[in-house]
């Protein structure tokens, strides 16, 4: 075994009998590219709304909740799909949250949450992990659309454009704090600190 080894080790570093250097690199520069440009279209192709919606878990559980609420139809015809909210846009953090949601890909294999029941008893457990990467990232998602420099606080209620102009302006508070439940249902909040 070891000197199968050595031969590969010693094949791999000798300079190649057929194929000038400039070929070997030119080659391996256009392998980097189709390897980067695959890569990025499967990001995106991911990164859809029809992608997440494509298991039953997300279609019948949040996604029919989405539909319900100002997020999904509203007076602008502006819409944020699943992406929007939940994966980050810059390229790094995408990454990094593509990373983190292997882990709901194995859930999806052992049937965590395959039926409604067994979603609406883990509700609670997804909906603060979900708060507390918002809260984590100064809710990043939110603040790709929402931004203070251009509220029109005189359209807003005296106690949201009091907070906006505030607490969330001073970062004091992110809009998680404020805004769960914006988007999906709320689970059960007894015990949650600032819910009465």
């Amino acid at each position: 075994m070891k000197n199968i080894i050595q031969q590969y080790w010693t094949i791999l570093w000798r300079p190649s009998a057929y194929f000038s250097l400039g070929i070997l690199l030119l080659s391996g520069f256009i392998a980097g590219i189709i390897f980067w440009g695959g890569f990025n279209t499967v990001l995106e192709m991911t990164n859809t709304e029809k992608f997440c919606i494509s298991c039953h878990e997300m279609r019948d559980n949040p996604y029919m909740e989405l539909q319900r609420t100002i997020h999904y139809n509203n007076r602008s015809g502006v819409r944020a799909e699943c992406p929007d909210c939940h994966v980050p846009h810059n390229w790094t953090d995408k990454i990094i949250r593509k990373v983190q949601a292997t882990r709901e890909l194995w859930g999806k294999m052992i049937g965590s949450i395959d039926t409604r029941e067994k979603f609406l008893g883990k509700r609670r457990e997804l909906a603060e992990n979900e708060w507390k990467r918002l809260k984590a990232n100064d809710s990043l998602e939110c603040r790709n659309c929402h931004h203070f420099n251009f509220m029109d606080y005189t359209a807003q209620s005296p106690r949201a454009a009091n907070a906006h102009s505030t607490s969330l302006a001073q970062g004091k508070k992110t809009c998680i704090d404020c805004h769960k439940g914006i988007a999906h249902m709320l689970p059960d909040m007894q015990g949650v600190e600032g819910w009465e």
